[in-house]
């Protein structure tokens, strides 16, 4: 579960007062109130009043604005946002503008997708975090990999990558196809 930043809901210029309202149903002060499933917004009479509604519609997706920056579709300031999957760097006149700052590639070499072999296989986070690595064709091409890829054919089964794991033994070389597996070490000729 996410953690909540409550400063959000002192006062600032989205919320004066520091107040989240009046209750729909019986007009008494909204408050943050806690439950099982984590914090939300409720009527401060409950159980007298049931009225409640999810915290994050009062989240702020505008974290910080980047002074002296411009964005290169409509000049506006560039703003670094939080999202689904973590925080990214965006126009900050979104949806009027809809630029997002490309991940800038790493230093890592290049690996061609062995499937398609049009796309490269790129490192992505799924939402919690960890990291994965498809191709950057998808939703055409949806070979993916649990590990790094390397740029190494597999002396075994002659796939055209292998993927490095980290091991009891020490990193290790891993062809990723099913009926094969073969593991050799990085140092090791083929």
């Amino acid at each position: 579960m996410s953690k909540i930043d409550h400063s959000l809901f002192v006062a600032n210029e989205q919320n004066p007062e520091g107040d989240f309202g009046l209750c729909p149903q019986c007009q008494s002060k909204l408050n943050i109130r806690r439950g099982k499933s984590g914090a939300f917004i409720g009527c401060s009479q409950f159980p007298n009043c049931d009225f409640s509604k999810p915290l994050h519609e009062y989240d702020n997706a505008d974290v910080k604005i980047i002074e002296g920056s411009a964005c290169p579709k409509c000049d506006s300031l560039l703003v670094i946002k939080k999202g689904r999957y973590g925080f990214f760097i965006g126009c900050s006149e979104f949806p009027d503008c809809d630029y997002i700052e490309s991940k800038k590639q790493s230093d890592q070499e290049q690996v061609t997708c062995p499937l398609c072999k049009s796309g490269s296989i790129v490192k992505r986070a799924n939402k919690f975090g960890k990291n994965f690595y498809p191709c950057d064709n998808y939703p055409k091409c949806q070979y993916a990999l649990n590990y790094a890829p390397v740029n190494r054919t597999c002396p075994k089964c002659e796939w055209p990558i292998m993927q490095q794991k980290s091991a009891a033994g020490g990193t290790v070389l891993q062809c990723p196809q099913r009926s094969c597996h073969h593991k050799i070490k990085p140092e090791q000729k083929e």
